[in-house]
């Protein structure tokens, strides 16, 4: 989940984890997956844990 709110468009979840976010045309994060792919995982820790708004929030299915 993605919390648009808190975003500030530092950029780092889809320079880290392309696969799983990009960017509008304001340079906020924008969710390419809403539940996160089999093999991607790790992208999507490595995006919860590099932003620094935690605006990024793995749920659990």
């Amino acid at each position: 989940m993605l919390d648009t709110e808190r975003c500030t468009g530092h950029g780092r979840c889809y320079s880290l984890a392309g696969d799983l976010f990009d960017s509008d045309d304001r340079g906020y994060s924008t969710v390419i997956h809403p539940d996160v792919p089999a093999g991607l995982e790790d992208q999507a820790r490595t995006a919860v844990a590099n932003c620094p708004e935690r605006a990024i929030l793995l749920e659990d299915a």
